[in-house]
């Protein structure tokens, strides 16, 4: 995908190096010409230029990107104003982040459906992984529901699926099994990997030091959290 970042800030510069290591072409930019060299070799294409100017995001190649992506988190005029001047200009795709209720409101209006709310999205996570008992990792599907990386509770070392059983004693649903496996880097040095292991099968052991994906109601993950005295990944 063709996409372009604006506002190279922690949370648009994380972006935009991430996206390029997934192979992507990104176009990062910012007014800030120490933001954008800090940030041009990680990257695939950097630019110095104020957003905010129509007549200078006319000259990016905007009807050839997948995807614009307005990560201003400082200005909130600036960030309104971007994404203002990029639906005039018929951007496809517009995703923008919102730092306030009011910016928000502003945004919908405008007729953004995408809008990015990454502290409050942060803020939510750490507060069910600490009430979900100092979960690893956990991926809301709704206010009810969720998938969660689970350690391995020590009752089910060397057992198989099919006898422990999770959705007849637990009502969970396991989704998978993240196993530590030892892989040698390019400088040759053998390194912890985490690998997931696939679709489980009724007969797959489980192995200390195993990781769980498992879905379904908070209660009932909460309800095996107490029950096995075991912590979310």
């Amino acid at each position: 995908m063709k996409i372009i970042i604006f506002g190279i800030g922690n949370f648009g510069a994380s972006l935009a190096m991430q996206l390029s290591e997934m192979g992507h072409e990104v176009i990062a930019i910012d007014k800030n010409p120490d933001k954008v060299e800090l940030i041009k070799d990680q990257v695939t294409h950097t630019i110095c230029l104020d957003s905010t100017n129509l007549v200078a995001l006319r000259s990016l190649p905007l009807r050839d990107t997948d995807v614009a992506i307005v990560g201003i988190g400082e200005n909130e005029g600036a960030s309104i104003l971007t994404t203002a001047n990029l639906k005039t200009l018929g951007v496809p795709r517009v995703i923008s982040r919102s730092i306030s209720p009011t910016h928000q409101t502003v945004l919908e209006a405008m007729g953004i459906d995408e809008i990015l709310h990454p502290e409050q999205d942060a803020a939510e996570r750490l507060a069910k992984k600490l009430n979900l008992r100092s979960a690893i990792e956990t991926f809301d599907l709704d206010p009810n529901h969720s998938v969660v990386e689970l350690e391995l509770p020590h009752s089910f070392v060397g057992k198989t699926v099919v006898e422990v059983d999770m959705r007849k004693n637990y009502n969970l649903n396991i989704v998978t099994v993240i196993r530590k496996r030892l892989k040698r880097n390019l400088l040759g040095i053998n390194k912890v990997a985490y690998v997931a292991e696939g679709v489980v099968k009724p007969e797959t052991h489980f192995e200390e030091g195993d990781i769980l994906v498992v879905f379904g109601a908070n209660t009932d993950i909460q309800h095996l959290c107490r029950n096995q005295g075991t912590k979310w990944s």
